[in-house]
């Protein structure tokens, strides 16, 4: 049959750099989307929507609360409202404005927890859902689950209530039972968690519980810069397929399809046996393994590999928006591929939004210049100078000195000098120290790096910009089009860090828009074949 539409809901949706890669793809209908945190879901009914909630008396018609301690007049207050808070759904101060069947189309703010019990209520709304509302079929569900825990800056806690999101994901499809489901997480998620002297996979309990609900698990390990993105974030995905489905694909499926389906299939019918197979009864495919991306390359998968040579980076992606010096014009990539994603779907804005600089005091800048030129050395004898910056050693070796004597620094008087005598080298340093231990400058030469979620992650690489990135630039990185528009608080601190999804979290917590195209393709491409 001939592919028409790409039928899709978006789980934890964020500011929308899924939908929106999967919006770009002709034939593509979101059916409905969920976010937990009302910052990013005001990015995402501003872009999407083109509603915007910051306007007084305003009532939007697409996005909807399931649960919220105050009525859709007081919007302020919903804008800033707890996640951790919304009301029960059966409490006394629960509001709500789904008050109809009809979710087509709509964002619904709203906890996972409390949407599938809200659906398991509403049969007729989960049955308007699995039938695309008159669409044809719902093709998949995606989503990426908060991952703190999985994350290897986290906790690595079994027991964190997040790490239950994974398997309210899993409800939520056995209850819409789309074609396909596609779950991102971070590639922590790979790696074992330690408890009761026992070895903890949550990779392959995810893998369990979606081949309990009937699904074969393709897991992945996969990186954005190989799809195009001028970020190295590597990124675990899997691909769950209904069984039906699978049995239908099966024989179209080439001899690198099979290969990379055959662990999958022998533990999903494991699973349906009764059995509880571990880790041994399982692959990851990952693309840095040549094996594997040949597999990848000759596949369904193949969007997902595009450019694993070619990779873009970080100067090809931002040089046109530096403040200072000389202004070039925006690259290939920019012109042609990240601001075409916008593929009419995103209101035209002429002026260039979220691009404010934020203010860096002098001993800031000068900091950062030494961070730029901590990068340019390289990280063998960086890593002496960063010991003294953050006063665990008091000297680096001759070798060390060697390199870093043939810069220049900008001192107190706003100058740039060359230190001459090592001692005065390490007295500058030591007027410098930071307890900030993951600050570095880019690599213009290269693909960014994964940690970009808030301003103090890293600073840029040209000598006249001795500052952190704009919002823009961060956009940038993760390939949203310059007329993607992102709303609410720039960034946020202190206890508000906990619950709050400022401009800075809502990119760096994205899926890359270019990775989320790519991803549609791949189900795509199996679609055509059904």
């Amino acid at each position: 049959m001939d592919f028409t539409e790409l039928n899709y809901i978006e789980l934890f949706a964020g500011c929308g750099g899924l939908s929106l890669g999967l919006e770009s793809i002709d034939g593509s209908r979101m059916i409905m989307a969920n976010e937990l945190s009302p910052m990013p879901a005001q990015t995402f009914a501003y872009n999407f929507f083109n509603e915007d909630l910051e306007i007084n008396g305003f009532i939007p018609e697409r996005i909807k609360w399931l649960s919220s301690q105050h009525s859709i007049e007081n919007l302020k207050l919903r804008l800033r409202e707890d996640p951790r808070t919304y009301p029960e759904l059966d409490s006394d101060n629960h509001q709500t404005d789904i008050v109809d069947e009809n979710l087509d189309g709509k964002l619904v703010v709203a906890n996972i927890i409390h949407l599938n019990q809200f659906l398991a209520g509403n049969p007729n709304i989960t049955e308007q859902l699995s039938n695309a509302y008159g669409h044809g079929t719902l093709d998949f569900v995606s989503g990426g689950p908060p991952c703190q825990s999985f994350s290897m800056a986290g906790l690595r806690n079994r027991d964190c209530d997040k790490n239950s999101l994974p398997w309210e994901f899993a409800q939520f499809v056995n209850q819409v039972q789309p074609r396909f489901a596609i779950l991102e997480n971070v590639t922590g998620i790979l790696r074992a968690f330690e408890q009761g002297g026992e070895r903890y996979h949550a990779w392959v309990e995810v893998s369990k519980a979606f081949s309990e609900i009937g699904y074969v698990p393709l897991c992945l390990h996969v990186n954005a810069r190989f799809a195009g993105v001028p970020q190295n974030r590597p990124r675990f995905i899997m691909i769950g397929v209904r069984h039906d489905i699978y049995e239908q694909l099966a024989p179209t499926l080439n001899d690198s399809e099979a290969q990379l389906f055959a662990t999958s299939l022998e533990f999903y019918q494991s699973v349906q046996a009764g059995n509880n197979p571990g880790i041994e009864s399982l692959n990851y495919h990952d693309v840095v393994n040549e094996n594997d991306l040949e597999l990848f390359t000759n596949s369904f998968l193949a969007p997902v590999v595009t450019a694993p040579i070619e990779q873009i980076t970080v100067a090809e992606a931002i040089d046109d928006l530096r403040f200072n010096g000389e202004q070039v014009a925006p690259s290939e990539h920019i012109v042609n591929t990240a601001n075409s994603l916008a593929h009419g779907n995103l209101v035209a804005r002429n002026d260039l939004t979220n691009h404010e600089e934020r203010a860096n005091g002098d001993l800031v800048q000068r900091r950062f210049r030494l961070y730029q030129i901590m990068q340019q050395v390289g990280n063998g004898l960086a890593k002496e100078v960063r010991s003294v910056l953050k006063g665990s050693a008091a000297t680096i070796s001759d070798a060390a000195w060697s390199a870093f004597s043939e810069h220049d620094y900008l001192i107190e008087d706003g100058t740039y000098i060359q230190f001459n005598i090592k001692n005065e080298f390490l007295d500058f340093i030591l007027r410098h120290l930071t307890k900030k231990q993951t600050q570095k400058a880019l690599d213009a030469t290269s693909p960014a790096p994964a940690a970009l979620s808030i301003p103090d992650d890293a600073c840029h690489y040209h000598h006249d910009e001795l500052r952190t990135l704009t919002v823009r630039e961060m956009a940038r990185i993760q390939s949203f089009p310059d007329n993607f528009v992102f709303r609410s608080k720039v960034t946020t601190g202190g206890q508000q860090r906990k619950f709050e999804v400022p401009q800075y979290t809502q990119v760096g917590n994205a899926v890359p828009p270019l990775l989320g195209r790519a991803l549609g393709l791949s189900i795509q491409n199996l679609l055509n074949r059904l």
